[in-house]
């Protein structure tokens, strides 16, 4: 079979959208299972209003000598489309040299959440004197804990 010059052009088009068609199916199912397990953004908004994390009494602190828990409070906010409970953490250096932190809460449910502060260190350390914070979602934990656990340590 011979193309002629129009029918040759078709032809390519034709392979070419085939193509991309194929490509973009293929890559939206691999999206689709990796953006189902990474966890999404919370959207800026008006700051929710927060309520007490547990009763005082049932909340245990175990912090570094280097570090002052600042601030420790809860709220609820939309986080993967489900009013979501999230603790707001800030952890103040009380050391003389800069330092990163270890934050981890452990709920009395089995489930736990934490992480470093400063979550990278591209900008630096937290200096002495200086206060950095971090909010964690506590996924599919859609009421307040009876009791927790707090653990704040030092890197080195």
């Amino acid at each position: 079979m011979q193309l002629n010059k129009s029918s040759w052009k078709w032809y390519l088009l034709a392979m070419a959208v085939f193509a991309l068609v194929i490509s973009g199916c293929a890559s939206e199912r691999g999206t689709a299972s990796k953006a189902s397990k990474a966890p999404k953004k919370v959207a800026a908004s008006k700051a929710p209003e927060t309520v007490p994390c547990a009763a005082e009494e049932k909340i245990t602190k175990e912090i570094a000598p280097e570090a002052e828990l600042a601030e420790f409070s809860c709220s609820f906010k939309k986080w993967e489309g489900v009013n979501t409970l999230h603790f707001n953490v800030a952890v103040k250096n009380v050391s003389q040299q800069p330092q990163r932190y270890r934050v981890n809460i452990f709920l009395d449910n089995g489930k736990a959440v934490g992480g470093l502060i400063p979550r990278k260190t591209k900008k630096g350390l937290v200096k002495p004197g200086d206060t950095a914070s971090f909010v964690y979602p506590v996924k599919e934990t859609t009421s307040q804990p009876k009791a927790l656990l707090v653990k704040i340590g030092a890197l080195q």
